[in-house]
């Protein structure tokens, strides 16, 4: 189902991007990483079975994106799934981090997904088909304390998911979110640098090969959301009906950072 798909992802060079490259490729896609760690992009690209390419694209840089875009679609004639990983968390509390820190990271998780999506849909409007898949988080869905320019961020990128997947209706083309919780990568070398959060959710914690796998069915079948893990799913819709409810009963354990 996914041989031959060309698979642009932002991301790349390190923890879910790394390994979703190397997934698709044992599946026949041709993954097309990109990231700004060209070293470490071209280690991976050396370590995949299959077609591959690598890219140094900066997510945050407008025109370096649309030149990478149209570079890949010059090389492959076509970008069948386009997959907005790129992004970063840093746990502070409100009042001690800085606006410019809440402008860097909407700059990269929500406006880096913006600017890629913007470049890639006029290939794949052309095509009349494609596939846009935005790594969100269940913190698009659950604010928790010490997150609030996180949580902002991936509310954006769910807001943005959803419209579009209205606006792009009928024209070939799915939006699709992924809303993970706690995945053991090195995103928590930024985001959790003494590791006390990390500790206190090891429990929820999920391995990254569990998160590409529904990833890939995703797509495979074009899904519009994913949550995961799956037993979160429900608690998210529990929160949605009762949010005050639960931020009474379970605020304590939602907010160990």
């Amino acid at each position: 189902m996914l041989k031959d798909k060309v698979i642009f992802i932002s991301g790349a060079s390190s923890g879910i991007g790394a390994l979703m490259a190397i997934r698709l490729a044992e599946r026949g896609a041709i993954p097309v990483l990109t990231g700004r760690n060209i070293e470490r992009l071209k280690e991976i690209s050396a370590a995949i079975q299959g077609k591959n390419s690598y890219y140094s694209m900066d997510v945050t840089d407008n025109e370096q994106v649309k030149q990478t875009i149209d570079a890949v679609i010059a090389k492959y004639g076509k970008i069948d799934v386009l997959l907005n990983n790129a992004g970063y968390g840093q746990f502070e509390d409100f009042m001690s981090m800085p606006v410019e820190s809440f402008e860097k990271m909407m700059d990269t998780n929500y406006m880096g997904i913006v600017r890629c999506t913007k470049a890639v849909i006029p290939h794949m409007a052309k095509q009349g088909s494609g596939h846009i898949v935005n790594i969100a988080s269940l913190a698009g869905k659950l604010g928790t304390a010490k997150s609030t320019s996180y949580t902002a961020t991936k509310h954006a990128v769910l807001g943005f998911t959803n419209s579009l997947r209205m606006e792009l209706r009928g024209q070939g083309i799915q939006v699709s979110a992924v809303n993970p919780g706690p995945i053991d990568t090195p995103f928590f070398s930024l985001a959790d640098p003494s590791g006390s959060y990390v500790k206190n959710v090891s429990w929820f914690m999920m391995k990254p090969e569990y998160v590409v796998k529904g990833i890939i069915r995703l797509i495979e079948r074009r899904k519009a959301e994913l949550d995961l893990p799956k037993s979160a799913a429900f608690g998210i819709k529990l929160y949605q009906l009762l949010p005050r409810t639960i931020d009474r009963l379970f605020g304590g354990l939602l907010n160990r950072k």
